[in-house]
């Protein structure tokens, strides 16, 4: 049961992480027209009325107590507000493929937070497991990089990761009786109420956007429902079946494929066709999580 749970941890993860790097090429499409704090407020308006419908039509259990909603507090302003801030604006200032690539840093963050508050202490082989993943996704991704503020874009990316990174470690510290669908709408709730100043002071912003535009629409709706809602149930599930601090290297997937993405449908070209010569890299993975195929 328990290799089952972690097998269904690394699928949600990976499946998460792959919705998001599909996100950066939407996003660098998107922030050209509306701004990355307003993109940011659009989604997860998007995403609360999404999930708050699936509460509806499949009830959910609530828990309501001091110490948990404090972490869930947390997690929208850290993870949902900071992070996707961060991100959405240095993917705007410089290029979907470098925001893939500076991200690669999060699962190293997440296993220096897991130390002090999860009490996981990273083992030799933890942190090789790491230097080889985060090698072989360089490998693929490259470092041939464009943008017109390159340097203050990865800055915030590199914000981003670190505040990803600890919103993933604090989602484990709640408590298992609530549900993901609760926490996950909840730290949207925080997102939206956080960031509605700032987009209430801009107004003028939002009356100056053509909403009746097909695409735009399309896109927003993508990123609340698909790379939001259903994206962050996922990967928080994911957390806690997965229950490990090298949970962060499915994060992986996200560089990977936000590149070959933006490669293929932004023209963000690297000197040479993407090199997959990276992948064997992550096999130990899988032998560092149990997850390994045993076939005796």
């Amino acid at each position: 049961m328990q290799k089952k749970q972690k097998l269904l941890g690394a699928f949600l993860l990976s499946l998460a992480a792959s919705i998001w790097g599909g996100m950066f090429v939407v996003v660098k499409s998107v922030v050209t027209t509306l701004p990355p704090v307003q993109l940011v407020w659009c989604r997860y308006l998007v995403a609360v009325i999404v999930l708050f419908g699936y509460t509806r039509i499949h009830p959910i259990t609530w828990h309501w107590d001091r110490r948990n909603l404090g972490l869930i507090v947390l997690i929208g302003l850290i993870g949902d507000t900071l992070s996707i801030v961060t991100q959405e604006t240095g993917t705007w200032l410089a290029s979907a493929q470098l925001g893939s690539v500076i991200t690669t840093a999060t699962p190293a963050f997440m296993v220096l937070f897991s130390w002090p508050l999860l009490h996981e202490r990273p083992q030799g082989g933890d942190l090789i497991s790491l230097l080889l993943a985060t090698g072989g996704v360089v490998l693929i991704v490259g470092t041939q990089f464009s943008g017109r503020h390159v340097l203050l874009g990865a800055l915030l990316l590199f914000v981003a990761g670190l505040t990803w990174a600890l919103m993933s470690v604090l989602v484990r510290l709640v408590a298992p009786q609530y549900d993901v669908i609760q926490v996950t709408w909840l730290a949207a709730v925080v997102a939206v109420v956080a960031l509605t100043p700032i987009v209430i002071g801009q107004g003028r912003l939002l009356t100056a956007i053509h909403w009746a535009t097909p695409s735009l629409g399309l896109s927003i709706f993508y990123l609340g429902a698909i790379s939001t809602a259903l994206a962050f149930v996922l990967w928080n599930q994911g957390l806690r079946l997965l229950n490990s601090s090298l949970a962060g290297l499915f994060f992986l997937c996200q560089p990977v494929v936000g590149a070959l993405l933006g490669w293929f449908f932004l023209g963000v070209r690297r000197r040479d066709p993407p090199d997959f010569s990276g992948d064997g890299r992550r096999n130990s993975l899988a032998s560092r999580l149990g997850l390994a195929p045993n076939f005796t």
